[in-house]
């Protein structure tokens, strides 16, 4: 096969280049094999992706080698690849605006995971609204793991179904999970983030041998800390079903609650799942979180 080639896709010309580069190199998995696997999850993965600007994580050479963040448009951006200018996040310095790839067609899918972009990373909000999502993450620290996260996920789906907040869960592809809530779409970046925060703190003083709501590292040993920041205007979430960059090819995996109470119980292994596996689920279960491209209530505000 040579290096580089051009195919045609739903009407694009893409330059595919460097299939059997190893992307992840400990489980012999190429970069052919990444852009297969976002051509075939893409079905479930572009509606999660849609009118949100990505934020790209890069591996040149792979998960073993340098990495880094993109936000802005790379150079040689086809003209055909929607962009949006936005302003730039709070903790970008260097500029005022940032152009920001859209990615609501699978040829720029599969053209983004032919430029090594493994991770994908998204807001809380479509573009020119307020967030439609309300995240928190679940991150463990050890010897706190994946069990634990599922248990406080069970305790704070729990508790936000008392305010009529449905959540929906799923595995981070690392070390925790996330709780996805679809919302109205009608409230401000600070009151999303206020009420995740009192939600987060309230569960925080209910078990505080097992939870932490505060950033500071050194207070998270055997905790889960529940990180409610994720909905700061400036913040990305991996975006479900995008790979996670590991040893492994892992990927952000719905689950359902079924599963998710059974590994906090014990009765089945808590794990990540891989790229495979993700495909496998999705062909057995569709879209898990389909739920949450549909408007939610609105957050109490207290």
């Amino acid at each position: 096969m040579p290096d580089r080639f051009v195919v045609r896709l739903e009407g694009r010309d893409l330059e595919l280049s460097n299939l059997d580069k190893p992307m992840f190199p400990a489980a012999g998995f190429t970069k052919g094999e990444v852009i297969d696997y976002y051509t075939r999850i893409a079905p479930l993965l572009l509606p999660h992706l849609r009118d949100r600007p990505v934020t790209r994580i890069r591996y040149p050479n792979g998960v073993e080698g340098a990495h880094f963040f993109e936000k802005n448009k790379p150079a040689g951006t086809p003209s055909w690849v929607r962009l949006e200018t936005l302003p730039a996040p709070g903790s970008t310095k260097s500029r005022e605006t940032i152009e920001y790839v859209v990615v609501d067609e699978l040829p720029t899918l599969v053209w983004l995971a032919n430029l090594a972009a493994i991770e994908l990373h998204t807001p809380q909000w479509r573009i020119g609204a307020d967030p439609d999502l309300l995240v928190v993450d679940l991150d463990p620290g050890a010897p706190a793991g994946l069990r634990e996260c599922c248990a406080v996920a069970v305790l704070m789906r729990d508790r936000l179904a008392e305010d009529g907040i449905t959540a929906y869960p799923k595995t981070s592809g690392k070390k925790g999970m996330q709780l996805c809530c679809p919302i109205s779409g009608t409230q401000t970046a600070d009151v999303v983030s206020g009420y995740a925060r009192r939600v987060a703190e309230e569960l925080a003083r209910l078990v505080p041998a097992s939870i932490t709501a505060k950033m500071a590292r050194q207070l998270r040993p055997g905790k889960i800390f529940i990180d409610w920041s994720q909905n700061n205007a400036a913040k990305t979430t991996v975006t479900p079903y995008s790979l996670r960059a590991g040893a492994s090819p892992t990927a952000s995996t719905p689950l359902t609650w079924a599963e998710t109470e059974a590994m906090a119980t014990g009765d089945t292994e808590a794990r990540q799942f891989t790229a495979a596996e993700a495909l496998h689920r999705a062909d057995t279960h569709g879209d898990l979180l389909a739920d949450l491209l549909d408007p939610g209530p609105e957050l109490p505000v207290h």
